[in-house]
């Protein structure tokens, strides 16, 4: 792990496994589906790829692909997966 995109694509995997495995072993029904994890991690790996080889080749298009596709990745999970719903309940 040696760029910046190598450590905030494993964080947000981390964040992605964490709410997996917090929800799976929660009371009652599964909120949701395996497979909705699988577009956010796909596209971890994706953006971490572009990025890297961005700043390997200083390839500033693969640069802006890599934060985009963060970016989007943050997005799916906010509105996919909702991270923050039921906060605040006891």
């Amino acid at each position: 792990m040696q760029t910046i995109y190598d450590w905030v694509t494993v964080a947000i995997f981390a964040g992605l496994i964490v709410i997996f495995l917090q929800r799976s072993v929660g009371d009652g029904e599964p909120q949701d589906s395996i497979l909705s994890y699988l577009p956010p991690s796909i596209g971890c790996a994706v953006s971490n790829y572009f990025g890297n080889e961005g700043l390997e080749n200083d390839n500033v298009a693969y640069l802006v692909l890599g934060a985009l596709g963060i970016v989007a990745v943050l997005v799916y999970t906010f509105y996919v997966i909702k991270p923050f719903q039921g906060q605040g309940k006891s």
